[in-house]
């Protein structure tokens, strides 16, 4: 399967405070493969590593040493500009928070990464109709986030994670700030996605969630301490 990896981590390590008397070693030596269409769970407790690991896998952060190969390209020799279009581009992040612009409608949120990618606007406009129609929003389109629902809210950040045809998405405990019902419609949608092609890297606490995936990394003090097949065939 060496040519369906998406992502491959070698080796590694972040620090903070490199150096200083408070340096924290938040992840040691990491190897990792993702398989083009996994859907894949990382878990482990607070301060894990968890949030560290998808920031670096994320292009938000940089490994303090190591390497990353994203959909092919060398994440950690990019320049900030290639590292913006590789965050724009190759992956779509879904938050527990959302991360809405307030100000903005659903349809333009959605627009948003098309807008950063020089998509015109007739085409990034018809393109987040159907990605929010998929998503059953379409009488949602026009309203601005504290005008929906916390469930509402995650999926037009799905719809917008996915505008741009990611290589992986990234969801960062998307269920976390909602009620059971919901959070399994949200649940159902990213096996629909993956289900499709989509790629799914899913940081979660919860072991009930994790158990949905097809394979399981356990984090803890920031080292992979274990790997186990999930509960998806």
């Amino acid at each position: 399967m060496e040519d369906q990896r998406i992502i491959k981590l070698r080796g590694i390590t972040k620090r903070y405070f490199a150096g200083s008397p408070n340096e924290l070693l938040a992840l040691h030596r990491i190897d990792l493969d993702v398989y083009r269409g996994e859907f894949l769970a990382v878990v482990g407790a607070s301060g894990s590593g968890k949030s560290t690991l998808m920031n670096i896998i994320g292009a938000l952060d940089r490994p303090s040493e190591g390497s990353y190969e994203l959909d092919g390209v060398d994440v950690v020799a990019a320049g900030d500009r290639e590292l913006s279009r590789i965050r724009n581009e190759k992956v779509g992040f879904v938050f527990q928070t959302y991360n809405l612009i307030p100000r903005s409608t659903a349809l333009k949120n959605v627009e948003l990464p098309m807008l950063y990618a020089g998509l015109g606007k007739a085409a990034r406009q018809a393109k987040a109709k159907g990605l929010l129609a998929k998503l059953e929003m379409v009488d949602r389109m026009s309203h601005k986030p504290d005008e929906l629902s916390g469930g509402q809210k995650q999926r037009v950040a799905i719809a917008r994670a996915m505008a741009n045809g990611p290589a992986i998405l990234l969801a960062d405990e998307p269920t976390g700030a909602l009620d059971s019902k919901t959070g399994r419609l949200i649940m159902d949608i990213f096996h629909q996605l993956n289900a499709e092609g989509t790629t799914v890297l899913l940081i979660t606490h919860s072991p009930e969630l994790a158990q949905e995936t097809q394979r399981i990394i356990t984090l803890h003090d920031g080292e992979i301490v274990s790997e186990k097949r999930g509960g998806m065939s």
